[in-house]
């Protein structure tokens, strides 16, 4: 399901791509939005205390790119 991502506080970066890249971010600040499309690799990170929603329809998961990244194999 496409994830549709609200900033409540702090400034939220996000993009579209396999690898997190800094310079290829969007910020979004606090009443931002964004939709992060399925299947469609994408990153988001912060660098201060950040709040945000996210919802969507249907079911949803997290695939990481690269396996060994999963915090949840750990």
């Amino acid at each position: 399901a496409d994830e549709h991502v609200t900033v409540i506080s702090g400034t939220f970066y996000a993009g579209h791509g396999t690898k997190l890249s800094e310079a290829e971010s969007k910020a979004f600040p606090p009443g931002g939005f964004f939709i992060a499309t399925a299947k469609t690799p994408h990153f988001a990170w912060s660098k201060e205390e950040t709040v945000v929603q996210v919802h969507g329809v249907g079911p949803t998961g997290i695939t990481y790119v690269d396996p060994a990244d999963d915090p949840r194999k750990k």
